[in-house]
């Protein structure tokens, strides 16, 4: 992984290669999250949401498969970590047209045991919690993809969300 091309959507951002690197950078990003945690990932179709929740869910221990909840609008999964863990609760607002059709979820009662993943959830999950990561994902030609971290809240100070951005560059010194 490298850090962006400098171009306006790589800005602060990190350049991952393929599909797998992405889903590595998820699995790398789960190691800094814990139950409360709010992700919104935004991005164009085929940007790597999934790919990268799917590695969240592998760092953090979840039951899976963790695909796409475009039609259930939100699926939970729990931690097959023994002695528990944070389960992952996944996500797609894509068909979601209002703030109150998104509170209708209800999501708001998984936070305490749980990390939400929020996939299209900008505009409509920011009153889930005054800290969260807001997470834009950007597909380029060549198949690589930008991952850039925004920290909203005390929960996500500038320093921590360079030291997530440091591990997922090279995970060997996280």
């Amino acid at each position: 992984m490298t850090t962006g091309s400098g171009s306006p959507a790589d800005a602060g951002a990190v350049r991952c290669a393929d599909p797998e690197a992405t889903r590595a950078a998820g699995v790398t990003l789960a190691a800094y999250l814990r139950a409360g945690d709010v992700l919104v990932l935004t991005g164009d179709l085929g940007a790597g949401k999934t790919t990268l929740t799917q590695g969240i869910g592998a760092g953090l221990g979840v039951r899976g498969p963790v695909t796409s909840p475009t039609f259930v609008i939100a699926r939970a999964h729990p931690s097959e970590r023994p002695g528990g863990g944070p389960a992952l609760v996944h996500v797609d607002a894509y068909r979601l047209g209002t703030a109150l059709e998104f509170d209708d979820l209800d999501l708001d009662t998984d936070l305490a045991a749980a990390v939400v993943v929020v996939e299209w959830g900008e505009g409509l999950a920011e009153g889930l919690s005054g800290d969260r990561l807001h997470v834009h994902l950007h597909a380029h030609d060549d198949g690589s993809r930008s991952v850039r971290l925004i920290g909203v809240g005390a929960r996500w100070p500038a320093d921590a969300v360079a030291a997530v951005q440091a591990a997922i560059l090279d995970p060997a010194a996280g």
